[in-house]
């Protein structure tokens, strides 16, 4: 079959690999209809090398009809359209079941100290075979897949892999006072649907970016677009919209590929140039992002408000100013989406003729899986309005 594979920095590659097969009993194995790229991929292709091999698959975001199953999985069968969340989870252990499926213990790379497994990633989260590829071998079948009807085009169901999820799980960590105030920072994917989520839920939401594009896309959904660049002193302004006090609470949907900190970058360019062996415990133990997003929500965000992080950081030296975090007394919540535990207040959703989350406006490119390498060029640089890239097997 054909798939997407990493062979370094900024070079990934379609190639023929094998095809994926049963392995144990709770395995499945789809053909995949669409598959996306997402802003974590970038992580990939642009910053973790020390901990991803040539030639593992990529991607998180695939969707599909099952091909096979193993003798544990009863809740699908071939024939099935399925999603397939990107967190592997079992479903019964005691992180599971207490709704937190991106911290599952069968799963868990207790190797890396990390959390569980992730299709399509690096070692730090189990290098499973990703789903850019014309099959993919879904592990813990018996519990992740997410059956969908037949007839609506993919892209009605396929954000409902990582998309979705990650934006419904950053809105309900806001903790959105009824009527009240949010601030998105970054209209990328995930930054567009949470804005939407929380205007759909009743909020005032300010959707900042400097992309003009991704500020009109906003905009056509009720959120009240704010350019960077127009805003000398954007906290500021931002008090000046919320009766001076700032939002009640802000998503940072930009995480580790913000703009600005160039401290943080040169770090990861030296990085970058290290042997695998040398420069993985460094970016282990002390790892630095680049913290311009996180330190202006801190910023923006009222006193007594709530901040959440959707945004991926890899960091592990992270400066934070906890300082002014603990004088404006601020709740911090974040972490990976637990998929499957927001799935029965999405579907209906997705399902709504009316589309009331917008899902139909989010994709700009749908290309063929051999034409990846490009899709990730131009995802990267933002180039011909590229939001939300789609790849067709």
């Amino acid at each position: 079959m054909q798939a997407v594979t990493w062979h370094g920095k900024r070079d990934v590659r379609v190639d023929e690999v094998d095809d994926p097969t049963i392995q144990e009993a709770t395995d499945a194995i789809i053909r995949v209809t669409s598959t996306a790229i997402c802003g974590s991929d970038l992580h990939l292709y642009e910053l973790f090398g020390p901990f991803i091999d040539e030639g593992d698959i990529l991607g998180h975001e695939p969707m599909g009809v099952v091909e096979a199953v193993g003798s544990e999985v009863t809740h699908i069968a071939p024939g099935d359209r399925v999603v397939v969340p990107f967190n592997i989870s079992c479903g019964h252990c005691f992180m599971c079941t207490g709704d937190l499926q991106s911290q599952c213990e069968t799963t868990q790379v207790r190797e890396h100290g990390t959390g569980a497994a992730l299709l399509g990633y690096t070692k730090l989260y189990g290098q499973v075979a990703g789903g850019q590829a014309e099959y993919l071998r879904v592990p813990q079948a018996h519990y992740g897949p997410i059956k969908v009807p037949d007839g609506p085009p993919d892209e009605q169901f396929l954000f409902l892999s990582d998309v979705l999820p990650t934006a419904w799980q950053a809105v309900a960590y806001a903790e959105v006072p009824d009527g009240g105030t949010v601030a998105v920072l970054g209209l990328g994917p995930i930054g567009q649907m949470s804005a939407r989520i929380a205007r759909h839920q009743g909020a005032q939401v300010f959707g900042i970016d400097l992309v003009t594009e991704r500020l009109e896309m906003a905009a056509r959904h009720g959120i009240e677009p704010v350019d960077i660049g127009d805003h000398e002193d954007l906290a500021a302004f931002l008090r000046d919209q919320t009766n001076g006090r700032g939002p009640d609470s802000v998503i940072d949907a930009v995480g580790m590929e913000a703009h600005g900190s160039g401290a943080g970058k040169v770090a990861h360019a030296l990085v970058g140039l290290l042997p695998d062996k040398v420069a993985a415990p460094i970016m282990v133990k002390a790892g630095i992002d680049r913290l311009a997003a996180l330190h202006g929500a801190v910023e923006i965000v009222r006193r007594g408000g709530t901040l959440s992080i959707s945004g991926v950081y890899g960091g592990a030296l992270d400066p934070m100013p906890i300082l002014q975090m603990f004088d404006k007394q601020l709740t911090v919540k974040m972490g990976q989406a637990n998929v499957r535990r927001w799935v029965d207040q999405l579907l209906p959703l997705v399902l709504d003729e009316a589309d009331p989350l917008g899902v139909a406006d989010l994709t700009t490119h749908r290309v063929p899986l051999a034409e990846a390498p490009g899709a990730y060029e131009m995802f990267q640089k933002k180039q011909d309005g590229a939001i939300k890239v789609v790849l067709a097997p």
